[in-house]
């Protein structure tokens, strides 16, 4: 097959390994993480590179995002169906399943956490929700707030918006087997230690990254959305995520629907 990937840049180092032993042919882009902060901005960005791989040859075009503050809702397939996990967030990606994401955050859903991506792409010691559900990165929300305030401003207002919470003093570390850097967990814990928290790490599994660019696409991990539909929010610990036809505004620019 011919695929086209289209991921964010947190799973860089995870997707490159899984490029090199997939036996599928794929064009790859990746998505600054910064664009998490403005989850509308990000969702138009996503369907102007899903709508400029329609005009390339492509079986399938591959998104390896979670819903991401609603990001990932309302996109529509154009050309080539639409393949996207069903994943709240990356945790859920980068731990391998939606089993292991409810296992250690199914009782705090916007528990933070981090990983070699994120501390690879900035300054970000923890990827947090602002709001229940573990929707968005507040870990981008912070850096707006820092550019806009100051960073002691930027302290107070965030910590004013976003009281204590059962196990905010955890700081969870998801690190993959054989994409591990060494300094980033060190530099992790350092962080954790000088917040007052106490570090923890999570063993991830590169099994979903792999099944994306594999083509397997199992429908209980994957949904694969039809030309002619768009993606819908289910907000459950199973679906997660449908599709459903596309709104009448969008029809002209759809080809039909398959079966």
């Amino acid at each position: 097959m011919h695929l086209h990937l289209i991921a964010c840049n947190i799973f860089q180092r995870e997707a490159c390994a899984c490029l090199a032993r997939t036996p599928h042919v794929v064009d790859v882009e990746f998505i600054q993480l910064g664009e998490h902060a403005r989850p509308d901005n990000l969702r138009a960005l996503l369907q102007a590179r899903i709508d400029a791989a329609a005009g390339q040859p492509c079986d399938a075009v591959l998104l390896l995002f979670g819903l991401c503050g609603n990001a990932g809702v309302g996109l529509a397939a154009r050309a080539a169906p639409l393949v996207v996990p069903r994943a709240h967030d990356c945790a859920t990606i980068l731990l391998g399943s939606r089993a292991a994401f409810r296992r250690h955050f199914g009782d705090n859903p916007s528990q933070g956490f981090s990983s070699n991506g994120y501390l690879d792409r900035g300054d970000y010691f923890l990827r947090t929700a602002e709001e229940g559900g573990g929707a968005v990165c507040g870990g981008d929300a912070y850096a707006e707030l820092v550019k806009q305030h100051g960073e002691e401003n930027a302290r107070y207002v965030w910590e004013t918006m976003h009281p204590q919470r059962p196990g905010s003093d955890r700081a969870i570390f998801i690190r993959l087997p054989g994409i591990d850097d060494a300094d980033h967990a060190a530099r992790f814990r350092g962080r954790a230690a000088a917040e007052g928290k106490t570090a923890e790490e999570l063993t991830g599994d590169l099994r979903l990254i792999e099944a994306l660019i594999g083509g397997r696409w199992d429908p209980a991990e994957f949904l694969v959305v039809p030309p002619g539909r768009v993606t819908a929010g289910v907000y459950d610990w199973e679906e997660i995520v449908r599709c459903r036809p596309a709104p009448p505004a969008d029809c002209d620019s759809l080809p039909p629907a398959g079966n």
